[in-house]
């Protein structure tokens, strides 16, 4: 879809806004020169994570809570953790349970016992957000994505640059 706004032309992509530059037609075909505007930045919520002591019981009870059982459990072993995945209408929820006592997860539950422990975002392009965020200052805990649960690219944003919330990235793995 191209559109005029202030006397440029604009051409949306899926969710990715450029503005045409310059255009010429060669053989055939439109070869168009684009710079890039905006695109969609954090989609959605994509879950929340919640710190678990034991993942058995933990599916137990949110088992009963949401009136049905997890659809996936996966172990992360660079992370030091099991997760299971719980969906509740269009939400999702993953249940962190560490697997060594130096893991990121054994940390927090030490530190703040259970509880929620990161929420993540969805969005198109990882690196693109991570450069974006720590241009506006924010500090990135990991600069490249890393492989993670739900067959996912995370990265997280420093929780003492976010109010105390832990804030993971998450990109769908091709």
């Amino acid at each position: 879809m191209c559109n005029f706004e202030g006397g440029r032309r604009k051409l949306d992509v899926g969710s990715t806004k450029v503005e045409v530059r310059s255009w010429k037609y060669e053989g055939g075909s439109t070869k168009l020169e684009v710079r890039n505007m905006k695109y969609e930045l954090m989609k959605k919520i994509e879950h929340l994570g919640i710190a678990v002591k034991d993942l058995e019981k933990s599916n137990v009870l949110f088992a009963q809570l949401f009136g049905t059982a997890h659809y996936k459990m996966e172990e992360v072993a660079s992370e030091g953790v099991k997760t299971s995945f719980f969906k509740t209408g269009p939400n999702k929820i993953e249940l962190l349970e560490a697997t060594n006592a130096d893991s990121p997860i054994a940390k927090f539950i030490e530190k703040k016992g259970e509880g929620i422990h990161h929420i993540a975002f969805e969005v198109d392009d990882i690196r693109a957000e991570i450069a974006r965020l720590k241009g506006e200052g924010f500090t990135v805990l990991n600069e490249e994505p890393k492989k993670g649960a739900d067959n996912k690219w995370v990265a997280f944003l420093h929780p003492k640059t976010t109010n105390g919330v832990l804030i993971e990235l998450c990109q769908e793995r091709e």
